[in-house]
């Protein structure tokens, strides 16, 4: 048994080979993302496992995949809106996200960055780099004070509210799911009573048709002017522009974004003396009170690990039964 596993990093190497020690499958890498040239690489493998932000919407991938005699597709993030999951239905392949890789890895980095803007710690910065180093006009909010509304309470949303209730914050969310495991911690309201209410607002849901732009225009107005924004699910979530003339007309305090629209162009990426390749990146970092990350949200020791193990277990149980708890789309595959 062979598996071959696209878009490697160095810091993947070791759980790979640790996992492939441990189950005794031929694990082979490489630096590329899959598409339809790359795609011929894997004849001759029993198992894929991709991680890449780019589309894959060229048929000829799909149907080499299948002609290859692949079953399955599998990711090792969270995010799937890279794979075309209907023309891997009508190729045989059964698709697997790891959509719980470490809740913690993003949950943290969520907490990290509100406290850096409730401190107003990037406004210190900036005055700080000009050697003032007054306090005068940026007190500080404690996290006890602060009401936090979470968009979507799943596993990531939900280890946010732990955090946030452990640090003695009043928590609210809105979620089509209503958790029990959560009746405790958070108390559900609607959106619009979220967006008015909170005095931070945190997106934890997944990029569908439903989810696209959630936060608009509309929704921007009805936060509170001294309300911050923390954006670590995936870009197209947050209408840019708008969150960008809200910004600018001082409709709500800061952001913080760990995932933008286009970011497959320049995140991860070394432009360092190059032109940027997105206006709205050039305009947000204008902005002394926005907080900009690279989609790091997943980038931990934990997390790393759990998304190499979970998405090559999965990779062995497709081979082995068909079918992975994880599995994305609805196809019949033959054992």
């Amino acid at each position: 048994m062979k598996i071959i596993m696209f878009s490697v990093r160095d810091d993947e190497e070791a759980a790979i080979r640790e996992w492939e020690k441990k189950t005794g499958v031929q694990v082979d890498i490489n630096r590329l993302e899959l598409d339809a040239e790359t795609a011929q690489l894997t004849k001759g493998y029993d198992g894929i496992v991709i991680q890449q932000r780019s589309h894959i919407s060229n048929p000829a991938v799909y149907e080499t995949l299948q002609k290859n005699g692949l079953r399955q597709l599998t990711s090792r993030t969270a995010g799937y809106d890279m794979i075309d999951l209907e023309q891997a239905s009508e190729r045989g392949l059964v698709v697997t996200n790891v959509p719980a890789y470490s809740p913690n890895s993003v949950a943290e980095l969520a907490l990290t960055q509100t406290m850096r803007l409730i401190r107003n710690l990037p406004l210190f910065d900036a005055r700080g780099a000009e050697q003032d180093f007054r306090w005068a006009g940026l007190m500080a909010r404690e996290i006890r004070s602060l009401t936090v509304g979470i968009i979507g309470a799943g596993r990531i949303g939900g280890t946010v509210a732990r955090l946030f209730k452990a640090l003695g914050a009043t928590v609210i969310a809105n979620d089509i799911v209503e958790r029990v495991e959560l009746k405790d911690i958070v108390t559900y309201v609607s959106k619009e009573e979220l967006l008015q209410a909170a005095d931070v607002v945190t997106l934890h849901v997944p990029l569908m048709d439903s989810t696209t732009q959630l936060i608009d225009a509309d929704a921007l107005a009805l936060m509170k002017n001294d309300a911050v924004l923390i954006n670590a699910s995936r870009g197209p979530v947050v209408d840019t522009d708008a969150l960008i003339a809200a910004l600018q007309n001082k409709q709500i305090a800061g952001a913080a974004l760990d995932t933008l629209n286009g970011e497959e162009h320049f995140f991860n990426q070394d432009l360092c003396g190059k032109e940027l390749p997105s206006e709205q990146l050039k305009v947000l970092r204008t902005l002394p009170n926005v907080l900009i990350t690279p989609h790091i949200g997943f980038y931990t020791n934990k997390a790393v690990q759990n998304m190499v193990e979970i998405s090559l277990n999965d990779v062995l149980a497709i081979l082995k039964t068909g079918t992975s708890e994880h599995q994305l789309n609805k196809v019949a595959v033959e054992n």
